[in-house]
């Protein structure tokens, strides 16, 4: 064991301020982060008898628990290891268990000869815990709910790893001995806990997370439609009156080729020709149109190509 603790012990001030007079026989240790677990807790030991004869509110009183405070400030750190994997800052953590460790100390007993950190583990952990259940959920939902949400996705959990598949909510209601409108209730509550900001990029390009600014620019396939009947629609005006006629039969009525020939007394293999012609008709004069919209667009349309080509 470390002789940090002999009475001839430096008299250093630690982090706590200047030592009051009245605890001049306690040993000052130099830097309570150098020492080691078992020092740590026998000098707790020691502070805690001498902090139960002490007045709340003097200087000795507050300068014990402070020391105290630094002495097992490792209980808050072990403590707020089980919860790195929440999306909280560990800072805020760590300054929760803290609270929860002066509680601790606060209430501790030293005529009930118990371990410090048996007794402190369990009030830094649910300090936490409270912290988690009150204060990281976007919405405030009430604690019922709250402890609810726990029991579904445990219960869920372990119900589909027994049976290979997700419970419903009446076997969920079962395991949980609660009504089915609790568990929807439930469900609807855990919601609460998380928010998205609507500035927030989307994660995924091709699914953008609801309320993101990226669905405003989303393609919108009506627009492709829309477009290609308008370049249609003075295509079709020069076709003969039997062709449109025909055309509004196939698209419109949306009739077969042998209801069409049947209507207009021809034969089916006669209709299957004539729409293979219109529509080739259309789109001939859709690709001419677009060929003539980029020699506009170059400056310079064919008549004049072939006119400077004959004067050079």
């Amino acid at each position: 064991m470390s002789t940090a603790f002999s009475t001839r012990a430096p008299a250093v001030s630690t982090a706590s301020g200047s030592r009051p007079p009245a605890l001049s026989d306690l040993p000052e240790i130099p830097d309570l982060r150098s020492l080691a677990t078992v020092d740590a807790r026998i000098l707790s030991a020691v502070l805690f008898q001498r902090l139960a004869l002490l007045e709340e509110g003097t200087p000795e009183h507050a300068y014990v628990r402070n020391t105290l405070v630094e002495l097992n400030l490792s209980l808050v750190r072990f403590a707020a290891a089980r919860f790195s994997h929440r999306s909280e800052a560990m800072e805020d953590i760590l300054q929760v268990g803290t609270i929860g460790l002066i509680k601790a100390i606060n209430r501790f007993d030293v005529e009930r000869e118990v371990e410090f950190s048996s007794f402190a583990l369990p009030n830094i952990e649910g300090e936490i815990k409270r912290f988690f259940r009150d204060a990281t959920w976007a919405v405030r939902v009430p604690r019922r709910l709250q402890e609810l949400r726990i029991d579904l996705a445990r219960a869920s959990d372990a119900l589909e790893q027994r049976w290979g598949r997700l419970p419903t909510d009446a076997e969920l209601a079962e395991h949980l001995n609660v009504d089915e409108a609790e568990i929807r209730e439930g469900r609807q509550a855990a919601n609460g806990y998380s928010a998205r900001s609507l500035d927030a990029p989307a994660e995924d390009e091709t699914a953008p997370a609801p309320g993101s600014q990226r669905r405003l620019a989303q393609e919108e396939r009506a627009y492709e439609t829309v477009e290609c009947v308008v370049a249609l629609k003075p295509v079709v005006a020069t076709l003969p009156e039997r062709d449109r006629q025909i055309l509004s039969m196939r698209f419109v009525e949306e009739l077969t080729q042998r209801e069409i020939g049947e209507r207009l007394g021809i034969s089916q293999m006669h209709v299957s020709r004539l729409l293979s012609h219109i529509l080739a008709t259309l789109r001939d004069e859709l690709l001419r149109d677009g060929d003539e919209d980029d020699e506009r667009a170059d400056g310079t349309d064919v008549a004049d190509a072939r006119s400077l080509a004959a004067r050079s």
